[in-house]
């Protein structure tokens, strides 16, 4: 199934095994605005548990899809672990949803709208032969291009000390953190796998380019919509100057990391071992509380 034109690529990231965690989180005791006295930067948080869901199972799918093609029995090991991983984050962010259902965040006619668009756009669509196998590439091209996304947020997340400072709700801290850093952890993993099933540097950059295109307006779409259904009278008038001050003090990663982490993604030597630190990551997930309780 590779392309012909892409050399051989054995898989050789040897020194850590990825695994999923049996993480627990208590939301009950979690407010609607977990960030205080920022109620954007919250939903901003919140498009995870919004988004993530639905595209994490998505992306599962599609790499379990992928297992067939893939002979590297390293690789495979570490593609299965991902896939555990990423089902483990799906879980736990729809247990925040549902608790932020459960005091008055309506969210549940938007989440719905959510699945119908990722089935729409990266789901297999019942091809077979050819079309399927390209398919395949081509939404394993898409993923690898967001999980870019995810590792740099995640890198964010372990070094930011903001949010720590501003008096995050504890179990949401921890939730975000946890979920960055095992972004961070197997930051490779659909590239590689990526890599090995085609490889083609072209459909990288035009995958590459679409994941930027799609997760962008997709936030902006999703924090608008939360801020709006926030039933809180206090939240404020205008989101996008909250959106501009929350930015400007770095409690949110900024906008504009859609647009200047490409030219890093598509640099043809690129590999997603040059981001974050591993070693923080690590750390993190040695000591975070619900993966330790």
């Amino acid at each position: 199934m590779a392309d012909d034109s892409a050399p051989p690529r054995t898989y050789r990231e040897e020194a850590h095994a990825i695994h999923a965690r049996d993480v627990h989180f208590d939301f009950s005791g979690v407010p609607m605005h977990y960030i205080p006295g920022e109620v954007l930067a919250t939903h901003v948080t919140n498009v995870m548990h919004l988004v993530l869901p639905e595209g994490e199972r998505a992306m599962a799918a599609c790499l379990a899809e992928a297992l067939p093609y893939i002979d590297d029995e390293r690789l495979r090991e570490e593609v299965t672990g991902f896939i555990g991983q990423e089902s483990m984050h799906a879980g736990s962010h729809e247990g925040a949803r549902r608790h932020l259902q459960s005091i008055g965040l309506d969210v549940e006619s938007y989440v719905a709208k959510v699945a119908w668009l990722v089935d729409r756009v990266l789901g297999g669509h019942g091809l077979t032969g050819r079309a399927e196998q390209e398919w395949l590439k081509e939404r394993m091209g898409l993923f690898a291009g967001m999980e870019h996304f995810t590792a740099v947020i995640g890198e964010w997340l372990l070094e930011s000390k903001v949010l720590e400072e501003l008096g995050m709700d504890p179990t949401m801290l921890d939730l975000v953190r946890w979920h960055g850093a095992e972004e961070v952890e197997h930051r490779s993993v659909v590239f590689d796998a990526y890599m090995h099933v085609d490889g083609g540097y072209a459909r990288r950059v035009r995958t590459g380019l679409l994941a930027s295109g799609l997760l962008l307006p997709l936030f902006v779409v999703s924090t608008a919509y939360l801020y709006r259904k926030d039933p809180s009278p206090a939240k404020g008038r205008f989101w996008g100057q909250q959106f501009l001050s929350a930015t400007v003090r770095g409690v949110i990663p900024s906008f504009t990391t859609f647009f200047t982490e490409m030219p890093r993604y598509l640099r043809p030597g690129f590999h997603p071992s040059q981001l974050g630190s591993m070693d923080n990551a690590l750390r993190y997930l040695a000591h975070s509380p619900a993966a330790r309780g």
